[in-house]
């Protein structure tokens, strides 16, 4: 992971995330999970190639952990300009090919009951598979049930 890796990340976060959910993670968070040899990320820039250069040209952002031959969709973001404009799309297919090449064969994702993004995971056949009640605590009309997803890659 480099540097600017981190700071795209970050750049993203700082937009895509409501502040009353409590969702979005640290920079110290989002460091530590990448450090580790089995968290992966995949960050796309605006253009149809989806390449950044720099930091600041990021809109969007997976980050995934693996453990045997499952992952973990552990947050997906576009900044919110970016959005329904088919960049969340093209992000999740990069994030489930990557996934796919590492050896996986199911992916998971937890998210907040409501969230607007669960259109998407349907769209790629994802399936509910379990609820947590209250899960999200730091939000600010919460707590927030957590909705897991499956899908076999």
């Amino acid at each position: 992971m480099t540097d600017d890796t981190l700071d795209a990340i970050m750049h993203v976060m700082e937009q895509a995330f409501d502040p009353v959910y409590g969702e979005a993670w640290n920079r110290r968070q989002v460091s530590d999970a990448l450090m580790l040899a089995n968290t992966h990320c995949v960050v796309i820039g605006a253009g149809a190639t989806g390449l950044w250069h720099d930091p600041a040209e990021a809109v969007g952002f997976a980050l995934l952990r693996k453990a045997a031959d499952e992952e973990e969709l552990l947050l997906l973001a576009v900044a919110p300009q970016h959005r329904r404009k088919g960049v969340g799309h093209r992000l999740l297919e990069r994030a489930m090919a990557a996934a796919r090449e590492r050896g996986s064969a199911h992916l998971f994702l937890e998210m907040r009951d409501g969230n607007p993004a669960e259109f998407l995971y349907r769209a790629f056949g994802f399936e509910q598979i379990g609820r947590r009640p209250g899960y999200y605590r730091g939000a600010v009309d919460g707590p927030i049930d957590a909705v897991t997803f499956a899908k076999r890659l």
